[in-house]
């Protein structure tokens, strides 16, 4: 989440004339995330999210998004719920973008989690890895292996000296992936950006998940490894825990138990899911937009967890 496109309060008025969610209260602009414009908007009394699609989202694999979205809720998966305006349609535009208004989730999110938090997690994307499997959609990962390379690209005229180091280093390591990513191991619909901040909980459990956009029919262990990579390492990603691996293992395994593929080719998986942290996260401090109200990523933490999985095996 973030502020890319700015509204004031006619503009969302206008919008929100569209939908059938009464007269605006009030709106707030929300800056956490790197990815697309948010909103909280309420509107008599109830609060909604107001999401304006940017940068990397393609308009074309909306639809995809919003049908996981209406398949997991019908199937009680704890998500927003896409609104329809009062001509029956989701997708939507404002100041010529694609938008959305979608229910919103109560909760907290865990800025230092426990390991109770940990298994919910791990649980949580069991269950949707089982509940997706009668989804008849597929996406591609937009953020593979060729994306990224084209991603780094546009960052080796980078003139800042504190990055030589990381570009250095991810211009080998892309070499690596290249020759080393798996291709038969179990893949199914993954969520793909479970970071803490996607997450919300209410007493310790589970209220709701956020932020479908990168969703894509991928590797299972790629998802659990995007959790791994933010929920397991902290001290900007020098210290892993492995209390917390293991308890987002075991809650998985109520779900689905991992096959011996998969954990030869975790560590693999866990460097990839770096790489795509690192490299998104290399662009975008960059290039970053000197007029948008977003929170500035720090690359150096995904420097440090990469550097960390290659020396080291989490099984």
């Amino acid at each position: 989440m973030a502020v890319f496109t700015k509204l004031n309060k006619n503009e969302i008025e206008e919008f929100i004339n569209q939908y059938e969610i009464g007269k605006l209260d009030d709106y707030n602009e929300i800056i956490e995330g790197i990815e697309n414009t948010n909103y909280k908007i309420i509107c008599d009394g109830v609060p909604y999210i107001l999401t304006i699609f940017e940068k990397r989202v393609n308009e074309k694999e909306l639809p995809f998004f919003i049908d996981l979205k209406l398949f997991l809720s019908r199937k009680n998966f704890k998500c927003p719920k896409p609104i329809e305006n009062k001509n029956n349609e989701i997708i939507n535009s404002i100041k010529n973008k694609k938008a959305v208004i979608i229910s919103y989730i109560k909760g907290y999110k865990v800025e230092l989690p426990n390991m109770k938090e940990c298994f919910e997690v791990g649980k949580m994307i069991g269950e949707l890895h089982n509940l997706s499997q009668d989804f008849e959609k597929k996406r591609i990962n937009s953020l593979e292996i060729n994306e990224l390379k084209k991603i780094f690209n546009k960052c080796l005229d980078s003139q800042k000296e504190e990055l030589k180091e990381i570009i250095n280093e991810l211009t080998n390591e892309l070499k690596f992936l290249e020759t080393s990513m798996p291709k038969n191991i179990p893949s199914g619909i993954i969520h793909a950006d479970l970071f803490k901040d996607n997450i919300f909980f209410s007493k310790e459990k589970i209220a709701g998940v956020i932020d479908f956009y990168f969703s894509c029919f991928y590797f299972y262990i790629y998802d659990i490894s995007i959790v791994i990579n933010d929920w397991c390492f902290d001290n900007q990603g020098l210290n892993f825990n492995k209390d917390f691996f293991y308890s987002i293992i075991e809650g998985y395994k109520l779900s689905r138990n991992l096959e011996n593929a998969e954990i030869e080719a975790f560590n693999v998986i866990l460097r990839m899911a770096s790489v795509r942290i690192l490299v998104t996260r290399l662009h975008d401090y960059t290039f970053h937009p000197n007029d948008a109200i977003v929170i500035k990523k720090d690359p150096f933490q995904y420097f440090n967890i990469l550097k960390w999985h290659q020396n080291n095996k989490v099984i």
